[in-house]
């Protein structure tokens, strides 16, 4: 009788698997185009500016001026690189202090010469380590969010990857945030918020579900303003298609942004993030 018990429950069906977890493992797919691919294609002539001026360089964190068709812009982005040894060097693209003080100086170059700035964020979160902590990794993020909001030049973000915490939110307070189809979006990864819901990172999937962190889902709050179509079965599979698409779009924002007065710009980004996914309830 056991026996057949067990054979009965064996055969049964797994649960489907969410969309939103099939959309995580895409956005951490080994092969996916980094921020540093998609700059190297896009963006022509970038220069590397080291260091914040502060502590040190921060390997994690990419900065630096390039021509965009011609036009002189500041790119900033994280990197994580792709053997082991590259990913341990850079803390798997988790930026210390050091590398949002050497984000926020480029910005504030870019705000003297007036220049855009482009930022792309692949990013589970900044690195929580005891060292990032006692150099100010709370206050480093702070600033960022407190600078990026009153910054006088265009910004646009875009999150091509994982965009995890206040870790990618520190590059993402721009005119435009746009996302790719199969990026992720998140205040804390489904593995973490699985271990405080339920005390079971095992549950990831429902944390998944529940997080509501996929690009659609992040549009329909209004956390970003576009989904950029990604090739079938993501950015690894025609790199040169995930970058022509997303070109695209950044001209067109771009264009947009440019025909704006500073002071027409900086009401347009403070009403943009003073009103995002607001949240009602009925007496």
């Amino acid at each position: 009788m056991v026996e057949n018990i067990s054979a009965k429950n064996s055969s049964q069906p797994a649960p489907p698997v969410p969309v939103a977890w099939v959309k995580t493992e895409l956005a951490r797919h080994p092969q996916r185009c980094y921020p540093m691919d998609f700059i190297q294609t896009l963006f022509t002539g970038f220069s590397e500016i080291h260091g914040d001026r502060q502590f040190a360089d921060d390997p994690a964190m990419t900065a630096g001026m390039a021509r965009f068709h011609g036009q002189p812009v500041m790119v900033i982005a994280n990197r994580k690189g792709r053997t082991v040894k590259e990913r341990v060097d850079r803390k798997f693209g988790s930026p210390d202090p050091e590398g949002y003080r050497k984000a926020l100086r480029v910005m504030k170059i870019a705000e003297k010469f007036h220049r855009p700035v482009f930022t792309f964020i692949d990013c589970a979160g900044a690195n929580p380590g005891l060292g990032a902590e006692e150099r100010g990794q709370a206050e480093a993020i702070a600033r960022n969010l407190l600078e990026m909001s009153r910054l006088r030049v265009p910004t646009i973000a875009t999150i091509t990857g994982e965009g995890g915490s206040g870790g990618a939110l520190a590059l993402a307070v721009a005119d435009r945030v746009l996302m790719l189809e199969n990026a992720i979006y998140s205040v804390i990864s489904p593995e973490g918020c699985a271990s405080i819901m339920w005390k079971d990172a095992a549950r990831k999937h429902e944390a998944a579900a529940a997080l509501r962190y996929t690009a659609n889902d992040v549009k329909r709050l209004g956390c970003v303003d576009e989904v950029i179509p990604e090739p079938e079965g993501g950015t690894q599979n025609d790199p040169a298609l995930a970058a022509k698409r997303i070109d695209e779009r950044l001209v067109a924002h771009l264009d947009a942004l440019q025909h704006l007065s500073i002071e027409e710009l900086l009401a347009a980004r403070y009403h943009k993030f003073r009103n995002m996914a607001p949240f009602y309830t009925t007496a």
